[in-house]
């Protein structure tokens, strides 16, 4: 939540230097080692540069020279005088305090070292990127504290903040007494139907897990991106894009898609076809990725947002509970913040009517 009272990190910001960090591997290790969320690796900051976007990996170092907080910032030009915008997916992340493990949640840090961090993420965009403002979209928990001058609920929010997110600490046992009946039945079954799920990486298998996907989106009448963008996160991912699919006859059927960080596994995309639908291959497909994130260490396994749709009663299936994010939040660096998001939802749905009628 925001604070309107002044925090113990009133003035903390002044004391931080933030730096650009221009060398992946430190980058990754940074964000890995203090629990960041895997939008903040240095890859998907690749994805998007293959379109709109383009990254600045920031580093805030206390007096002392400890990395305080990471945030990968995606920039987007504008037109005109709007200029830029600035985005900060699932960041900042924040280092925990001492020898507190992870506090509240990875990447998570306390009041003074959150506030101090996002306050000078904020500075430094400002400074050196300027347009209409800043979106924060954090990976912590409701309720956790933020005092940050200026800031309002985001008015075009990208990432949901109501999602599910499964605690892989807990045995297997216990996550799938979790589940609905028919979820644990279908995964059961999987092996009697003959599928076989596996985690995907040759590129060419990529490429057919794709026309799986083409035509989910054909089926539910939603776009996709061009092939490019999916193979540019196969790629520029690496070992950290966890592609699971399920095949029947040597041809996949379904599939989930996830980035994965050091603590936090998150679903980008998923697709099943008419043989999969049949074969009830979904439920199988989830629940390996679900493993594979378990036997690798992590602690997350987040199913990126629920609606009130088919997909979120699925996604449902594996718990019996929601959580939710803090709110993603604005600070508008110009007079123009206004007038660019009061049009923004109006040019995305001109867009969304020029692609449906090519």
């Amino acid at each position: 939540m925001l604070s309107d009272s002044p925090s113990p990190s009133a003035s903390a910001a002044s004391v931080l230097t933030v730096t650009p960090v221009t060398d992946r591997v430190v980058w990754d290790a940074a964000v890995n080692a203090h629990g960041g969320h895997p939008l903040q690796l240095w890859g998907w900051g690749e994805v998007k540069a293959t379109g709109a976007w383009t990254p600045h990996r920031l580093e805030a170092v206390d007096a002392q020279g400890r990395t305080v907080g990471l945030a990968q910032v995606l920039v987007r030009s504008l037109p005109a005088q709007f200029k830029a915008l600035c985005h900060v997916p699932r960041g900042p992340v924040v280092a925990a305090p001492g020898d507190d493990g992870w506090g509240v949640g990875p990447g998570v840090g306390d009041d003074a070292t959150r506030d101090a961090v996002s306050r000078a993420v904020v500075e430094w965009c400002k400074k050196n990127v300027g347009g209409v403002g800043i979106t924060l979209e954090p990976d912590w928990p409701v309720g956790t504290h933020l005092d940050l001058p200026d800031a309002r609920p985001a008015a075009n929010p990208i990432l949901y903040p109501v999602t599910l997110i499964l605690d892989l600490t807990r045995t297997q046992d216990e996550l799938t007494a979790a589940m609905g009946k028919s979820t644990r039945y279908d995964i059961r079954k999987a092996a009697r139907t003959g599928l076989e799920v596996r985690r995907v990486t040759d590129e060419a298998e990529v490429r057919q897990v794709l026309a799986v996907y083409h035509e989910t989106a054909e089926r539910a009448g939603f776009a996709l991106h061009d092939d490019e963008y999916y193979l540019a996160i196969h790629r520029e991912l690496g070992e950290h894009s966890v592609l699971v699919a399920a095949f029947s006859e040597g041809a996949p059927v379904s599939f989930v898609w996830c980035v994965a960080s050091a603590t936090t596994s998150f679903e980008l995309y998923g697709g099943i076809n008419d043989a999969g639908r049949k074969l009830r291959a979904n439920a199988p497909v989830k629940w390996h990725a679900i493993t594979l994130a378990q036997e690798a260490g992590l602690v997350r396994y987040d199913m990126n947002g629920l609606l009130n749709d088919g997909i979120s009663e699925f996604k449902r299936s594996f718990a019996q509970h929601d959580d939710e994010l803090v709110q993603s939040v604005d600070v508008p660096f110009s007079v123009w913040y206004t007038a660019w998001n009061k049009g923004l939802p109006t040019a995305k749905k001109v867009v969304r009517k020029l692609r449906g009628s090519r």
